[in-house]
């Protein structure tokens, strides 16, 4: 019996913390309910409201009445989605060679590679405003699309991850079969990674649709707004209504919760699926 209860006794702390910790990272995204259902006068007095209230449905009309909600998340759907599924093709394609073709010059290039991640994007928004503007793609999706096709850190995750899941003796007998870089590739290399893809998924995904910065360099016209933008002209300027702001915030945080759901289903999947066998 005593073993029973020293066994129990850790599991029971494991599980308070992880309760605590759902609760902890839930707490915002409820807090953000809370204030977009109340009215602002309610949420700044003291006590402040700590429960929803009734003016939900009444902020997101507001909502609506202000910016082109459903276009502005058309628009940040598309350009994350495009980006996302960008990013898991050519970065795996780039991560694959890295890992397991061998070139000329290929581990000084790498080096370079991981170089770039150490400077700070600020510093290239001149530079990448005044291509953007030359090739006349200013206030057009594909300035928000294009730079951001493939990623440093999606080839160096990539590289990683195949460098570990993909065993040489596998793209050997793939050679002997036959079977051209390509096929290698797109038969046997990606359906092994998807719990890497799944992974790079959620984060490139999750970053481009929280973008603030460039898109508010590049798209000034309003059809062209992503959802971060649309949401930053509620402001005032001499008053802020922070019940329709976060109304609006809290819709526009539901479709990460959704991707994000279905993307953990895939990378569950892909751990039992996609395992090799050295």
């Amino acid at each position: 019996m005593k073993e029973v209860g020293q066994r129990k006794g850790p599991k029971v702390l494991l599980y308070t913390f992880l309760v605590i910790s759902s609760l902890l990272s839930l707490f915002p995204f409820y807090w953000m309910f809370v204030i977009g259902s109340n009215t602002t006068s309610s949420v700044n007095q003291f006590p402040p409201a700590m429960l929803p209230g009734t003016h939900f449905i009444e902020n997101a009309m507001n909502v609506f009445d202000r910016i082109d909600f459903f276009g502005a998340m058309f628009n940040s759907f598309f350009i994350s989605s495009t980006v996302t599924l960008s990013v898991l093709f050519f970065c795996s394609l780039a991560g694959f060679a890295f890992a397991k073709l061998q070139f000329e010059g290929k581990n000084l290039l790498f080096v370079f590679l991981l170089a770039t991640m150490m400077i700070p994007p600020q510093l290239g928004l001149i530079p990448s405003f005044m291509i953007i503007s030359s090739l006349g793609w200013i206030d057009t999706l594909q300035a928000v699309i294009v730079p951001a096709m493939v990623s440093a850190f999606g080839v160096f995750w990539m590289r990683q991850y195949i460098s570990s899941a993909i065993p040489d003796e596998l793209l050997e007998a793939a050679r002997m079969d036959g079977c051209s870089t390509f096929r290698t590739y797109w038969n046997i290399v990606l359906p092994t990674v998807k719990p890497g893809l799944a992974t790079l998924g959620i984060v490139t995904f999750m970053n481009t649709w929280n973008d603030f910065l460039w898109p508010l360099v590049v798209l000034k016209d309003r059809s062209v707004h992503t959802i971060q933008i649309a949401l930053r002209t509620l402001n005032d300027v001499f008053y802020t209504d922070y019940s329709m702001i976060l109304a609006g915030t809290f819709m526009a945080t539901l479709p990460i919760l959704i991707v994000f759901i279905l993307f953990s289903r895939y990378f569950i999947a892909g751990l039992t699926e996609g395992a090799v066998k050295n």
